[in-house]
């Protein structure tokens, strides 16, 4: 997979919303909505719950998210196929083609955890003496061209 770039995982949230959203459109347009509203409802549930830039509640992590989005997305697949509740043929048919797209967007996301690099400390010893006498040097230098000299006229 060399040279593959992943997906952003604000990205692979902000299309599970979108998917979940459409799923839960095309049970409301079904005469039979039961299965496309609860599984797009599971959708948008599991990108709602997961720490990310668009999760709303933030309980689990984005390996834990991982690993949901695969039984998400057998459910998907489970709910297309499964010959018990009664689903019309193109709501199915959806139910199918949105598992197929968010497999795909799944294969193709990036869910590291970003890495927070430390922040500076103020009390860095010599360096930091160093670097604020140099900033003051700027400053006064710089201050000292901007202002006006009344001798030069």
């Amino acid at each position: 997979m060399a040279g593959t770039t992943k997906r952003p995982f604000w990205m692979h949230q902000l299309v599970e919303y979108i998917l979940g959203g459409a799923m839960v459109a095309a049970g409301l347009q079904s005469p039979t909505p039961l299965v496309p509203s609860v599984v797009g409802a599971v959708i948008m549930l599991n990108a709602a719950i997961t720490i990310g830039p668009m999760g709303a509640f933030r309980v689990i992590s984005r390996g834990v998210h991982r690993v949901f989005d695969v039984a998400v997305i057998a459910l998907e697949v489970v709910a297309g196929f499964q010959p018990w509740i009664d689903l019309e043929s193109g709501t199915r048919f959806i139910v199918i083609g949105i598992a197929l797209v968010h497999g795909f967007i799944w294969w193709q996301s990036n869910f590291a955890e970003r890495v927070k690099s430390p922040s500076v400390s103020a009390e860095g010893g010599r360096s930091t003496e160093i670097g604020r006498i140099a900033g003051r040097l700027v400053g006064n230098g710089v201050n000292a061209v901007r202002r006006p000299r009344g001798d030069d006229r």
